[in-house]
């Protein structure tokens, strides 16, 4: 927005200032030429005292004086004689044409423009010494129009510095009035992006333009209200929780005291799956109060101390057990710590369910293309069954309910990654588990 309003702004002064800048210089040039026009007819004058009081030899003495500047050029012109049939010419340019004829004939004095610049022709009467328009002599005054090597070539540099001042005093106000537009989003972009943080930021003050602060104070408003919700969330999972375990510890003292063993058995293990329920209910309701609203962990660690804590299993086993970490840093998720445990548990404990006891097992982290991490688990077990959907929930194909590779491809999935699997190059299985970057 700003760089697009400094470019609006450019464009648009830049335009004025061409339209008003070219006309003004060919304007100061016509003023040039008006200047030394208007200084030649002044020379017109004092030449014409002279011709009509002097002899040639006094003219030509004169002219000598006043045509040392290049940018104006007399020259007398006198008829045609018995000593001079063609005329004599007194001065730097030599030569009558149709207009000087003319001019001597008529008495009339004329200006016209020539190429690079203006002529004026003058006739000067001799007095009554005269014997007839035709023995007029005429000036004629040159005048060349302004080049670069005259003032009007500063006058141009001048016009030029003003329009860069000009210019440059419009972007520095657009950059400013950008500025104030810019830097209210900006601060409140920050803070929406900080709102999946664990600690809630500081609210924005209202800043800049109306409509921005009116978004400021949405913003705020909604966010005040959503931490309102959850907070009463929150505190209905958690009193649901403390009301549900005095009924629950009162049925487990009457499990305790039934007669049949196989009763108690079977009613206490259903009793602490719903103890279990109530727990994982409540965990995940203060989750983004733990983790904020984006989890953010470094796979690396949390996935290698996971897999190293089932390392003593293998080994009572007797199983091969080899984890391969080719990440050298940490590489950061979004998923959660208790997210990336239940995942390396589900993958594992696959494995040795399902696997014999001698099947070696082998843990590779590697950095994933585009970031992340790819975790893959090789076995050197039967494999996968065929035609069925070991990831789809309730397809296990070996007796169990299918949910475990179903939350690892959700988990995975979640992150912006992917679950695919496959065969290992011993024989076995092969699940790869791709967790994607961290949003920059």
């Amino acid at each position: 927005m700003r760089r697009s309003l400094i470019l609006t702004v450019a464009a648009a002064v830049s335009m004025v200032l061409l339209a008003m800048l070219v006309p003004m210089a060919v304007l100061l040039r016509g003023y040039a030429l008006e200047d030394r026009l208007s200084r030649a007819a002044l020379e017109v004058q004092a030449t014409e005292t002279v011709v009509s009081g002097q002899d040639e030899g006094a003219v030509a003495t004169y002219l000598e004086t006043i045509n040392e500047d290049d940018d104006v050029q007399t020259t007398v012109l006198y008829p045609p004689d018995d000593l001079h049939p063609d005329g004599e010419a007194v001065g730097p340019s030599p030569g009558e044409d149709r207009d000087v004829v003319q001019a001597r004939l008529t008495g009339q004095a004329r200006v016209r423009d020539v190429d690079g610049g203006a002529e004026i022709l003058v006739p000067v009467s001799l007095g009554p010494s005269s014997a007839g328009p035709e023995s007029t002599p005429v000036i004629r005054v040159e005048v060349r129009a302004p080049g670069f090597e005259s003032d009007i070539v500063r006058a141009w540099l001048v016009l030029l510095l003003l329009g860069v001042v000009l210019l440059a005093g419009a972007l520095a106000l657009s950059d400013r009035l950008g500025r104030s537009f810019v830097q209210p989003i900006r601060r409140l972009a920050s803070y929406a992006g900080a709102l999946g943080d664990r600690r809630r930021p500081d609210p924005v003050p209202p800043s800049g333009p109306p409509e921005v602060r009116e978004l400021t104070t949405a913003m705020n408003r909604l966010v005040g209200r959503i931490e309102s919700l959850l907070e009463r969330e929150r505190a209905g999972v958690a009193d649901v929780s403390h009301r549900l375990r005095t009924p629950m510890t009162a049925l487990r003292l009457r499990i305790d005291g039934l007669a049949d063993a196989d009763d108690r058995t079977r009613l206490s293990a259903d009793l602490d799956e719903l103890q279990a329920t109530v727990d994982h209910i409540v965990r995940e309701a203060r989750r983004s109060e733990r983790e904020g609203v984006v989890p953010l962990v470094d796979a690396v660690s949390v996935v290698a101390e996971r897999v190293r804590f089932w390392a003593p299993l293998a080994e009572d086993q007797d199983r091969g057990f080899d984890v391969r970490v080719e990440q050298a840093g940490p590489v950061f998720v979004p998923a959660s710590e208790q997210d990336l445990q239940a995942l390396v548990d589900v993958l594992l404990d696959n494995v040795f369910t399902h696997t014999p006891e001698d099947a070696d097992v082998t843990v590779t982290l590697m950095p994933r293309d585009g970031g992340g991490l790819r975790v893959t688990v090789d076995d050197g077990g039967p494999g996968f069954p065929q035609d069925v959907d070991v990831a789809g929930r309730g397809e296990s194909g070996a007796g169990s309910t299918g949910l475990g590779l179903s939350i690892v491809d959700k988990t995975a999935t979640e992150s912006g990654g992917g679950l695919s699997w496959g065969a290992s190059p011993a024989g076995g299985a092969r699940v790869v588990v791709d967790l994607g970057p961290a949003a920059r």
